[in-house]
């Protein structure tokens, strides 16, 4: 299996990498969603997708929409790994494509349950 981590902060992107290695995920990084929507035409169509919310050049809610129109990756389970708490959020991210929403910063086992709940992972 393999995941594409969109995030751009480096030490949250290095956290979330060793985590998902530590479940025998293969990554794939990139620091925006510009940089990320660049990966996809490059790579192997990923598994999954753990994008930030925040960043400069392509936000995440805005990767996940341009994401979204490219159905091709209909099917792409994305994960939305932000500090933004409040139900709104949730919603705009749901509502945007998103599978799951979980909150940074986040522990490995709440990661693995996420994955989990996508049935990405055998438990």
């Amino acid at each position: 299996m393999n995941a594409l981590v969109v995030e751009d902060s480096s030490t949250i992107r290095k956290i979330l990498c060793q985590y998902l290695k530590t479940m025998n995920i293969e990554v794939v990084e990139a620091a925006d969603g510009r940089e990320a929507l660049e990966r996809l035409k490059t790579m192997s169509p990923p598994d999954l997708v753990l994008v930030d919310w925040n960043m400069p050049v392509m936000s995440g809610i805005d990767f996940i929409r341009a994401v979204r129109e490219m159905h091709v990756y209909d099917p792409l389970p994305v994960i939305m790994v932000t500090t933004n708490s409040e139900h709104e959020y949730l919603g705009t991210a749901m509502e945007a494509g998103a599978n799951e929403y979980i909150q940074k910063p986040c522990t490995l086992d709440a990661l693995r349950e996420k994955i989990e709940l996508l049935g990405l992972l055998n438990t």
